[in-house]
């Protein structure tokens, strides 16, 4: 007998699995009274991509994890997917990887053996891309597939880049055209064509290689990667911990090919509603602004993008680090200023 698609055994897919925004900071709001060792330089604090710990004056430990249920069917794909997205949080703290350690929850009387091997293997072949290696983990069985991984690396105590460290007149630089989520929408409803398919793979299996690098231009101030609460969320937590205003161009801001269209036909996901729901009253729209611009702002993003934060002396140096890297679609987005934390889309 045929097995069942993998997207079908799951109620969510990829970064859209996240609990709502205004959920989590309910659920976590009592966490931050915990006592944190003074070698801890990034924590919960400011909702960043990984803890940092420092080990000494020459290195500090980057640790995360992320994990979900399938966002595609075909199993080698959904462990590149997730593999590429648990370590672009060490990218984004400014880190090398060094290792990883698998998540497995599966649903052993449902999913052959092969299908699951096809799944770790996929992980398997980005941690290689990556150049490190699996070296353990830890299996469960589950009632819906859930795969990702544990990713440790390396950085700099001096070459850290929070989501929290923006300066008033800096310009935020976004790394991968967005989408992800409306693509995955159009996929589960089987709307979805080969080459949309095709682009959908090639921008959440793409390494956010460039973070090492950017960490290291003097004019970087701050990093962090857009997932699953959107480019809107993310760009909101920036504005927080710097505790300034941002500001997006929306007319700069790139899309993936086709996105737009299927989302006109309600290729949406539910995240990008939850989203909204979450953090929508600091948002301020400009008029007219349509409801399937608003859901591609929300749109949560599997194995999304860098969102830089630099000086404006920097940012042809910053889109040049992207470029080398194959980040064709990297561009300037918006601006950070003085202000209550707030994000204003014009």
């Amino acid at each position: 007998m045929s097995e069942p698609r993998l997207t079908s055994l799951s109620h969510g897919g990829g970064c859209g699995c996240k609990i709502a925004p205004g959920v989590l900071s309910q659920i976590l709001k009592d966490t931050a009274k915990l006592p944190m060792p003074p070698e801890l330089l990034v924590g919960i604090e400011t909702a960043d991509d990984a803890a940092v710990y420092r080990l000494n004056d020459e290195q500090a430990l980057v640790a995360t994890t992320d994990f979900f249920m399938p966002i595609v069917d075909d199993p080698y794909d959904f462990g590149r997917i997730a593999a590429t997205n648990a370590i672009s949080d060490v990218y984004a703290m400014g880190g090398k990887p060094i290792l990883a350690l698998a998540l497995v929850g599966m649903p052993v009387n449902v999913l052959s053996t092969e299908t699951i091997g096809r799944i770790l293997a996929g992980g398997e072949s980005i941690c290689r891309e990556a150049g490190i290696p699996v070296a353990g983990g830890h299996t469960i069985d589950s009632v819906e597939p859930i795969y990702g991984l544990v990713a440790l690396g390396l950085v700099h105590p001096l070459r850290v880049k929070r989501n929290a460290d923006a300066r008033a007149g800096d310009v935020l630089v976004l790394g991968k055209p967005l989408g992800v989520g409306v693509l995955s929408a159009a996929l589960k409803k089987e709307q979805l064509d080969a080459a949309g398919y095709a682009r959908m793979i090639e921008t959440t299996t793409r390494l956010n290689t460039p973070g090492p690098e950017l960490a290291a231009l003097q004019g970087v101030h701050a990093v962090t990667d857009v997932t699953g609460f959107g480019l809107a969320g993310h760009a909101l937590e920036i504005a927080r911990g710097a505790n300034l205003a941002v500001a997006v161009d929306w007319a700069a801001v790139p899309l993936l090919e086709g996105v737009r269209e299927l989302a006109a036909q309600g290729c949406i996901t539910g995240a990008s509603g939850r989203n909204w729901a979450g953090y929508g009253e600091q948002v301020e729209l400009p008029a007219p602004f349509g409801d399937i611009d608003r859901a591609l702002l929300t749109d949560p993003q599997t194995s999304g993008g860098l969102l830089v934060s630099c000086t404006p002396g920097c940012v042809d140096e910053v889109l040049s680090v992207f470029r080398r890297h194959g980040f064709a679609h990297a561009a300037a987005i918006g601006r950070v200023a003085a202000g209550a934390p707030s994000l204003t889309v014009c």
